[in-house]
């Protein structure tokens, strides 16, 4: 029986990696409507008040390539810009998005805590919530990524409407962590391209170490995936110390691999990784084959693309 399986698994192991290398001779990429090498998380978060008219016009000025946002829906419903349904870190007003209407929305406090850069805070002088439709009609040409994350059918399809009332379906992303809100999005308007959920993710690092990825199609345009490098540094998943150090070791020889970076941008899928805040993880990104960087900095990010331009790889 060896002398039939070994020869097969040794072909087989050959076929995979031949087309690992090679997928386009398998699939056609479609062409990208934009490309992602600079993009605002929370519409550039430690800059100015996150997902304010004034962050989002600061990195806009920057010339993002895409502003990262969330999206939640008020009892009038008004979709808003809102990175918690909870309003308490953000105002200090301890009620749910949904509670109240829009014109009662409170402002943000004065400063905010930059997620991923511990220590530092974030100031502006505009303090209002905005609505989406706000953010399309002040820039109805840059991208945006608009993350659901949770089944609320009436936001979704209040999304989808707005992303084609606009004409934006090419360049608004969806995004969200779930997969069963992906199928609702997907439903909602299925022009607009997706990026993947956490468990698809888990799926296509399933399929690239049983040498199957190759064979297999994607539907999904962006992966915006969490930079291994930054657990522990910037970034805590877990409570526990000696757990965010495992998640650190473990995720960096999954995830931190250019052979998997490289099929998946052969084949249309722009790799993103987040939330980068400092040059040396910029450059580790974008050395691992990386099409771009979600960041609370946009200043900072434009800065080192404008000076490495010659040495990050061409979009």
């Amino acid at each position: 029986m060896l002398s039939y399986v070994l020869p097969a698994l040794g072909g087989y192991a050959i076929l995979s990696i031949f087309f690992l290398r090679r997928p386009r001779l398998l699939h056609t990429p479609r062409a990208p409507a934009f490309r992602l090498r600079l993009g605002a998380h929370r519409g550039g978060s430690g800059e100015r008040l996150e997902n304010t008219m004034e962050a989002l016009e600061n990195s806009v000025a920057q010339r993002s390539d895409l502003l990262e946002l969330d999206c939640q829906l008020t009892r009038d419903g008004v979709v808003v810009v809102s990175h918690d349904e909870n309003l308490c870190r953000q105002s200090g007003l301890n009620r749910d998005v949904s509670s109240l209407d829009f014109q009662d929305l409170p402002l943000y406090k004065e400063e905010l805590v930059v997620y991923f850069s511990p220590g530092h805070f974030a100031h502006g002088k505009d303090r209002r919530m905005v609505s989406l439709e706000d953010v399309f009609q002040r820039f109805p040409k840059t991208p945006v990524s608009v993350e659901i994350k949770e089944e609320n059918e009436e936001l979704i399809h209040k999304v989808a409407d707005l992303v084609r009332h606009f004409a934006r379906n090419e360049i608004t992303v969806w995004a969200s962590e779930k997969n069963s809100v992906m199928k609702k999005c997907k439903a909602a308007n299925p022009d607009m391209p997706r990026s993947f959920t956490i468990s698809r993710g888990f799926w296509v690092l399933l399929l690239y170490y049983l040498g199957l990825l190759p064979f297999i199609p994607i539907s999904e345009r962006f992966l915006l995936c969490f930079l291994p490098t930054i657990i522990n540094r910037t970034y805590f998943p877990f409570s526990c110390s000696w757990l965010n150090q495992l998640a650190a070791v473990v995720s960096k020889w999954v995830i931190m691999r250019k052979s998997l970076i490289r099929h998946l941008e052969e084949r249309g899928v722009q790799v993103v990784f987040w939330c980068l805040n400092e040059e040396s993880d910029f450059e580790v990104a974008f050395n691992l084959g990386a099409t771009g960087v979600l960041t609370d900095y946009p200043t900072a990010l434009r800065r080192y693309l404008d000076n490495h331009g010659p040495t990050v790889r061409a979009s």
